[in-house]
């Protein structure tokens, strides 16, 4: 038993140091991105495509950001943090909406996503609601 557990704990340390290193790297994306986008005619503004890519970079790397905290949680304390789960969700889902094409997009995929939102919401809030977890 103590050799899978030494065996877990090297799978997930192997995890988080790759998702250390796919943050980093895509950190360096949103910043080339971002200081391409400045510097090219019109120099200082950003066009509505260019702040869609820029804003779906960036919620990417929160994504990336809260799923190595959840590694590290799981790492130190053996248990999945349900709140931290969700707040990857949400993110997720809020990243989906901000780089959507309305004009792509069927109606029924829109209420699916407005459902998913919801019920996220919901969850988060229940979840918040118990107790269970400390709220800063």
């Amino acid at each position: 038993m103590k050799y899978l557990e030494h065996i877990e704990r090297l799978i997930v340390t192997f995890l988080l140091v790759m998702m250390v290193i796919v943050v980093g790297l895509a950190t360096l994306d949103l910043a080339w991105l971002l200081i391409k986008d400045i510097i090219t005619p019109p120099k200082l503004l950003l066009e509505i495509n260019e702040l869609l890519d820029i804003f779906g970079l960036f919620l990417l790397v929160l994504i990336g950001v809260e799923l190595m905290e959840s590694i590290r949680v799981y790492r130190e304390q053996k248990s999945v943090h349900v709140e931290v789960v969700m707040t990857v969700a949400m993110i997720a889902i809020a990243r989906k909406v901000i780089i959507v094409d309305i004009k792509e997009v069927n109606s029924l995929t829109l209420l699916g996503v407005a459902a998913i939102i919801g019920a996220l919401s919901l969850g988060y809030f229940l979840i918040r609601k118990s107790g269970s977890t400390p709220q800063k």
